[in-house]
């Protein structure tokens, strides 16, 4: 049996047959994004890194279709939500990150000239036939924050700041600048 998510075809193929996703997978069906998660837990205690995380839900909803009236651009519009565990950077405890991702792309080859409008955004393809969930993964990928971090109101343990004392042994290069350029004047 076909399953549109994994097997590749082309996108003329998709959107000439109105092809509609609508799945909930896991995490691990995502390889490179379970790696990036799996190298971000490695640095928690074995304790805090939540169980079956890879068994984290990804609910997926793609529709094929055309951004023109001639049909020449395929086009997918969805959405992909994922929930998945992280490190929250401020206080390096683990913390439940939710990525929602609204796609509206047009697919289209390298050297097709096509523009991004004010509706969709250009995926450029380097092959004739596409895996959507290649395309999903990529998105969720781009959509995760540089540094993730708990929400307000969320408990972050966030580790208390020593107050640095002011003493003479402070270097400040500014200070002894200005009062440099204050003598030459």
């Amino acid at each position: 049996m076909r399953n549109p998510l994994l097997d590749r075809s082309s996108p003329r193929e998709l959107a000439e047959h109105g092809q509609v996703i609508e799945k909930e997978k896991e995490l691990q069906v995502f390889p490179r994004l379970a790696e990036i998660v799996a190298a971000d837990l490695a640095s928690l205690e074995k304790g805090d890194v939540p169980g079956k995380w890879r068994q984290a839900p990804v609910a997926i909803r793609l529709v094929f279709g055309w951004g023109d009236s001639r049909q020449q651009i395929p086009v997918l519009t969805g959405r992909v939500r994922a929930q998945m565990p992280a490190v929250c950077q401020r206080c390096l405890g683990p913390l439940d990150l939710t990525l929602d991702v609204q796609l509206n792309l047009l697919l289209a080859g390298p050297d097709s000239g096509i523009a991004a409008t004010d509706q969709y955004e250009v995926w450029e393809l380097e092959e004739a036939t596409i895996r959507p969930l290649d395309i999903l993964e990529e998105a969720l990928i781009m959509a995760m924050p540089l540094s993730a971090l708990h929400g307000p109101g969320e408990a972050c343990n966030t580790p208390i700041e020593t107050e640095v004392a002011d003493s003479s042994e402070t270097v400040r290069p500014f200070a002894d600048l200005r009062s440099q350029l204050r003598q030459k004047d």
